[in-house]
């Protein structure tokens, strides 16, 4: 028996990364899965976005499980888009009950050097998107009157600053502070509203060329030069987590074991954000 079994969760950024894993995961569970992700690259990344075909490859992985999955392809700006999503999953599995808003990109520069392109794509996908999230799902849990949990993607930059990523840092502080308001007012409904808090996660945001760069200061950085410097990040001596350490939160967030669980930022940072501790060394 799953933790989760009977339940349907809708996951945006499913085509890969902590997406993927997350609709992995809950569906390992039990759970049904509407795996929604944009699908196109972003104008001022310095990475590709995910691929339609990335989107199969999860519906495939999610099959696999025995589970019944939904691939839409919407964008977390559009709005109507993602009420459509909503509504082809309410179609097809009669319900909804978790929501993992996860998309996200990142970029990277001091914040005088930030286009103002890049600024505003930042806010758009990783605040206003998350938003407009929950915009499109809590009237479908407030109109089934069971409750749910709806589970916000943030960062470690999301409780602390770090330099090169003002517009990141703005976006998902922005992201705690919505999932506070949001906890207080869909309490009366039993619906729960927590956000994660990861650090460095093994995915393509931060296995590519510019952020090797930004983290080891070298133009042209290897992967390895890279893992060493990823470890300055951590308490542990560990450069990144996995996605599923991410998932694992999730999957706890959205089940009964946090039923009564609201309001609070799960840190998953393998010790980087404690402010008194002796760097590694490397």
């Amino acid at each position: 028996m799953g933790r989760l079994d009977g339940k349907v969760a809708l996951i945006t950024g499913a085509a890969r990364g902590q997406g993927r894993s997350h609709a992995i995961r809950l569906a390992q569970e039990g759970a049904e899965i509407i795996a929604v992700d944009s699908c196109e690259d972003a104008k001022t990344t310095p990475y590709p976005q995910a691929t339609r075909e990335d989107l199969d490859e999860t519906t495939r992985l999610v099959e696999e499980l025995d589970r019944r999955v939904l691939a839409r392809v919407a964008d977390v700006r559009d709005l109507s888009a993602l009420q459509s999503a909503v509504a082809d999953g309410v179609s097809e599995f009669g319900h909804l009950d978790i929501v993992s808003a996860n998309a996200g990109i990142a970029s990277f520069a001091p914040a005088w050097e930030l286009s103002e392109e890049t600024w505003q794509e930042m806010i758009d996908v990783n605040l206003t998107g998350v938003w407009k999230t929950c915009k499109a799902v809590i009237p479908q849990m407030l109109e089934q009157g069971t409750g749910g949990s709806i589970v916000l993607t943030s960062s470690t930059a999301g409780l602390v600053a770090y330099g090169n990523l003002a517009h990141y840092t703005a976006a998902k502080h922005g992201v705690t502070g919505l999932m506070r308001v949001l906890a207080v007012e869909l309490a009366q409904h039993h619906i729960r509203v927590n956000s994660v808090h990861p650090t460095v996660v093994n995915t393509d945001m931060v296995q590519n060329q510019a952020i090797y760069d930004l983290f080891t200061g070298v133009e042209g950085a290897t992967r390895e030069q890279a893992t060493q410097a990823y470890k300055n990040v951590n308490a542990l001596p560990i450069p990144w987590l996995d996605p599923v350490d991410i998932s694992n939160a999730v999957l706890w967030l959205a089940s009964d074991e946090a039923r009564y669980v609201t309001g609070t930022t799960q840190v998953v940072d393998a010790g980087g954000t404690q402010p008194y501790r002796f760097p590694n060394v490397v």
